[in-house]
């Protein structure tokens, strides 16, 4: 059974916690996150892009040289896409790049996600994280106790105002809701700093799969 040391906010021992070995003891499959980052990415492409065709390019409507005896003949309209002022060839428009992920492959994804943590020691388990008043200087002399002082993801198990906005102000920070949690945020921060509560969410989530 995988093991894991429980921190204070002080970064002292306080306990220990047994890690459910399918979910995070599993050999990370690395095609299969590949696959879940680039679908969120996808999914968050907003697709506005959009350029002007040929035929949607104002102006051009009459040939602008003669069709013979000249050494410009033959042009057809001053909006070929070749010509400046012109229309674009394939021009992007809007479109929606979003699409799902098979459910199996999504959670194995986060199960190879949360793997891949706890071997590279970069799993975290905390035993609460609560701050009476907003206060950034209590969050960054937690993480610098925790030696996570660079990108790191706080992760509660529901909604905290005061500890995620006191978090929020520190540079390669973020926060986040346990249930909410994907592989690319998983991955995108050198440590993954987890309350015990978040902790068996995440366990009891995952666990019946």
């Amino acid at each position: 059974m995988l093991k894991v040391n429980v921190f204070d906010m002080g970064g002292n021992i306080v306990d220990e916690m047994e890690l459910e070995e399918s979910i995070f003891g599993i050999i990370p499959n690395e095609s299969v996150m590949h696959e879940a980052v680039v679908n969120y990415l996808a999914n968050q492409r907003r697709g506005t892009q959009s350029a002007l065709t040929r035929g949607e390019v104002r102006g051009g409507g009459r040939k602008p040289y003669k069709q013979n005896k000249i050494d410009r003949s033959r042009a057809g309209s001053i909006r070929m896409p070749h010509w400046r002022g012109g229309g674009v060839v394939f021009a992007p428009k809007p479109r929606d790049y979003s699409y799902k992920l098979n459910k199996k492959v999504k959670r194995l994804a986060i199960k190879s996600a949360l793997s891949s943590k706890v071997q590279s020691q970069e799993l975290i388990v905390v035993d609460e994280i609560k701050l009476e008043n907003y206060r950034t200087k209590s969050i960054v002399a937690m993480l610098n106790a925790l030696g996570a002082n660079k990108k790191s993801l706080i992760v509660k198990p529901s909604m905290d105002p005061i500890v995620f906005k006191s978090a929020n102000n520190i540079p390669g920070v973020e926060t986040a809701v346990a249930d909410s949690l994907n592989v690319y945020t998983i991955l995108k921060y050198e440590k993954l700093i987890i309350t015990k509560a978040a902790m068996n969410m995440i366990t009891e989530m995952y666990s019946s799969f």
